[in-house]
């Protein structure tokens, strides 16, 4: 995976770590561990041994399952741990009480998708969590259980625990092809169609940003609660997908087409949320607190160019159809509608 390095990245020499990363070998995890790496810390993965499992073979290996099997971290010290694996209030409570006593500080990966309230802009750490007006025993989906998941780790670990709420995140390894569409749909070029309003915003992190950044956290010993997207001003849309057709050097020419036209279709796009009700706030986060604590960006051409980079060394088929978007086949067709309906 390539290699540069955003501003957040520092030349100087932080004191060695033992750093035990719960996961460490899915899309994130990789980054981090070379990251880490690369910055003079010792390394210890906890996972189930089913991933990637050819990766790091000069890393510490311990097997075990978050929903029942931690015993290989029993008897064990590391300077400070990283959870990116606890998606159950369960495996994370497990996790946070056996480890307290034997760790300094314990960085929980959460997510924005917690808050309870996405149509607030410039949404900060202290919004209401989980489902509005639901007892937290019928709270159920990825965030409301990740914001279970932050109630057990402070009640574990209190000032020990440092929680990053990340948005979309995004860049070469991705596997959820939010970002990657985009990337690889501009580079093929054409008629592309695109959601909304070219001035429609659009917020997303990339991977390595925000794993330099939860370094950072670590090695400077930082407790407190961030919410980590981007990029630091705000970008449009339209402006990203330029950015993407300069750096493929593409024709591609964006169609924008309106949400009435998706829904009457069926047709949904990655990245775009409507910049208004109940999704006004889904690309207007507020990021300042991380920005305060050391949270830098790449500029947006490297994160696209590094992500196309690696694209372009998967199989072709891959991107024949992508997990989220449109196949090229029934892009066309929409696209022949909504120009038909134009006439």
């Amino acid at each position: 995976m390539p290699e540069t390095r955003g501003a957040g990245s520092t030349g100087e020499s932080p004191a060695p770590l033992r750093i035990l990363i719960l996961g460490g070998t899915g899309f994130i995890g990789p980054h981090q561990v070379e990251y880490a790496r690369s910055r003079g810390h010792t390394l210890t993965l906890f996972n189930r041994g089913r991933t990637n499992t050819g990766l790091f073979p000069n890393v510490e290996r311990l097997v075990g399952d978050r929903n029942g099997d931690v015993t290989a971290l029993e008897g064990r010290e590391w300077d400070v741990v990283l959870d990116n694996s606890g998606y159950e209030p369960q495996q994370v409570k497990a996790t946070a009480e056996l480890l307290q006593p034997n760790t300094r500080r314990y960085l929980f990966i959460s997510t924005q998708a917690v808050y309870a309230d996405r149509s607030i802009v410039g949404q900060e750490e202290t919004g209401a969590l989980g489902i509005t007006g639901v007892p937290k025993s019928g709270w159920d989906g990825y965030g409301p259980l990740k914001a279970l998941c932050e109630e057990v780790a402070h009640a574990a670990l209190g000032d020990q625990l440092t929680i990053v709420r990340p948005g979309v995140v995004v860049g070469p390894g991705d596997g959820t092809d939010r970002f990657t569409y985009w990337v690889v749909r501009t580079d093929r070029g054409g008629d592309v169609m695109a959601p909304g309003d070219p001035n429609d915003p659009v917020q997303f992190i990339d991977v390595r940003d925000a794993t330099e950044f939860m370094l950072h956290l670590l090695e400077q010993d930082i407790a407190g609660t961030f919410n980590v997207t981007g990029p630091a001003e705000v970008l449009t849309f339209g402006s990203m997908l330029d950015v993407m057709r300069d750096v493929s050097a593409s024709d591609a020419q964006p169609t924008w087409v309106d949400q009435a036209f998706m829904d009457e279709n069926d047709a949904s796009l990655p990245l775009w949320r409507a910049p208004s009700g109940a999704t006004e706030g889904f690309n207007r986060m507020n990021a300042g607190r991380a920005q305060a604590a050391g949270l830098t960006y790449r500029p947006l051409n490297v994160t696209v160019r590094d992500t196309l980079e690696w694209a372009k060394t998967e199989p072709p088929q891959r991107w024949s159809e992508m997990r989220v978007g449109l196949t090229g086949e029934r892009e066309a067709e929409l696209l022949r509608a909504w120009h038909d309906s134009r006439v």
